[in-house]
């Protein structure tokens, strides 16, 4: 906690916004959690995503980004924001290949990550790939160096690690919460909201909180949208995350907010324990994703939960029962991950998809392999 208490103490007043913690915690290029040359995800790290069910969740992935180019008319082009390790990236490659060699032989893969660590795995794991992948750490300067982008812009869980301010209701005054370095420790204090920013985005998406309740405001994924939104010409966007609409958002049970961290598997209610050392994040405000994707001209064309995603887009087709005894055997497990991903209990109650089009118009529904599972 050195490194990040000491820069917080030097702070104006000795604090720093949510925000700004978050920053440190997660970006720092010597303290941040992502910066950390450790695993994250998966059983030896802090965490398991959608990225750890890779051998099937993307194969699902490249089956509906292959009917999108395919039936859609748009260029076998991805942007992945986000890669983590690059399993994921490598699936959809791989199964692209087999599926679709034509269009693979066009395809181009770009992956946008902010961690040096990350970018490195992902050469790592991706060097058989390597003639179809490129890799930015920040997506203006990939827009700009590129231009407009035409195609696929796919993320899976990177809203969620975007800083967040907190406010809170006390005895009917809004307050802002900050993280301040006192005595050695890191301890949060308030005071009345004066942050203009913030007071807008209320005012702009009509929220208004009840007595007691805590509220992340993603000040960071509103001026994304706002910056980056514009910069595309053609393309379909699918956004894979968690979080909640705001009829959830008003859920008694939400009152205390989402800002959580995440150390070996655990989840760690107070986002201050371990900094630097431990995943932060908040839950999505899928409306406010919705309001900003429009504003800046993209049309909806679908939301959905991930399991309904992926039986829609194919999964059903993927599926191999197992005929092995052998209870580890690759397709015992395959069959695992499937099953985790499909089933009411599994991974993807969590997750919600997000699908947009912009300068294009998608021939629904032939872009999905199983229409009946729509909502």
């Amino acid at each position: 906690m050195g490194q990040l208490y000491e820069q917080i103490a030097a702070a104006p007043g000795g604090r720093v916004s949510y925000a700004d913690y978050m920053n440190m915690a997660l970006y720092d290029a010597q303290a941040g959690y992502y910066m950390r040359e450790r695993t994250k995800i998966g059983r030896k790290g802090d965490f398991i995503t959608n990225s750890s069910f890779a051998a099937v969740f993307g194969k699902a992935l490249a089956s509906f980004f292959i009917r999108i180019v395919e039936r859609g008319g748009l260029p076998p082009a991805i942007c992945e924001w986000g890669g983590g390790d690059g399993r994921l990236a490598l699936a959809i490659l791989e199964e692209w290949e087999k599926k679709s060699p034509d269009t693979y032989r066009e395809l181009s893969y770009t992956i946008i990550d902010q961690s040096l660590f990350h970018r490195q795995r992902q050469r790592e794991t991706l060097r058989a790939a390597a003639d179809k992948v490129e890799q930015y750490d920040n997506v203006s300067r990939w827009l700009a160096e590129r231009g407009p982008f035409s195609g696929i812009v796919f993320s899976n869980e990177f809203f969620d690690a975007l800083p967040i301010h907190v406010i809170a209701k006390e005895q009917g005054i809004l307050y802002e919460c900050f993280v301040a370095a006192r005595d050695g420790r890191l301890v949060e204090e308030k005071e009345p909201l004066c942050n203009l920013d913030i007071a807008r985005y209320l005012a702009e998406r009509g929220l208004s909180l009840a007595e007691g309740q805590r509220l992340e405001v993603p000040l960071a994924a509103r001026s994304f949208w706002l910056d980056i939104g514009p910069q595309f010409r053609q393309a379909v966007m699918v956004t894979i995350d968690y979080g909640y609409t705001d009829e959830q958002l008003r859920a008694p049970a939400r009152r205390h907010g989402s800002l959580r961290g995440y150390f070996r598997h655990r989840l760690v209610p107070d986002p201050l324990h371990r900094p630097g050392e431990m995943d932060l994040t908040a839950h999505v405000q899928w409306d406010a994703i919705r309001l900003y994707a429009r504003q800046t001209g993209w049309e909806e064309v679908a939301f959905l939960r991930q399991d309904r995603f992926l039986l829609a887009a194919g999964l059903l087709d993927e599926w191999a029962v197992s005929k092995s005894a052998e209870l580890f055997a690759p397709p015992s497990r395959e069959d695992r991950m499937l099953r985790a991903l499909v089933a009411d209990d599994g991974i993807s109650r969590f997750f919600d998809v997000l699908i947009g089009q912009k300068g294009v118009k998608l021939p629904i529904p032939d872009i999905w392999a199983a229409p009946e599972f729509l909502p």
